[in-house]
């Protein structure tokens, strides 16, 4: 073998030896790709499994707002028709104020007897007689407090937004 045959031979060699040495580092980008691919098919299903608890919370509250909103509907309805039957009975009772006569109460009794009459007589005299609506401009009104703001009719201005800088 001549010098140019072993140049070429060793020249071969090293360069087989830097080609091992890429595919050794290649290997290792690559397998640390596959890992982080598998970490994020992990974290692709934990994200989704949240999403179907979110969804199922979602559902949830839906349906203790439903059935919130049906109970709360209910209640409503039951307070207007006892308001309804309230009135009619104060209508229906008897003008002079005049009682059957009953069995002696202790003196407890008596006593919150008078209180709810004054109340009764104080309801009636007060639907009898037609209040007057104070004019707007002459009442002063306290100043209103922030949630109150959101319900105004006139439009808000900028000095009117508190906590604001100026």
């Amino acid at each position: 073998m001549s010098i140019i045959g072993i140049g070429l031979n060793l020249l071969l060699a090293c360069l087989l030896g830097a080609a091992l040495a890429m595919g050794w580092r290649l290997n290792k980008r690559l397998q640390a790709l596959r890992d982080s691919h598998d970490g994020f098919a992990t974290a692709v299903r934990e994200l989704n499994a949240a999403a179907e608890r979110a969804e199922q919370g979602l559902a949830d509250l839906r349906a203790a707002t439903d059935e919130a909103t049906d109970a709360l509907g209910d209640r409503i309805h039951k307070g207007r028709e006892l308001v309804q039957k309230l009135e009619r009975l104060i209508e229906q009772a008897p003008k002079g104020g005049a009682r059957r006569p009953a069995e002696p109460e202790p003196e407890d009794d008596r006593a919150q007897e008078r209180r709810l009459g004054a109340l009764l007589a104080a309801a009636r005299e007060a639907r009898q007689r037609p209040e007057r609506i104070p004019d707007r401009q002459a009442v002063s009104r306290p100043k209103p407090l922030f949630e109150d703001d959101l319900f105004d009719d006139e439009p808000l201005a900028l000095t009117a937004v508190r906590g604001g800088r100026r």
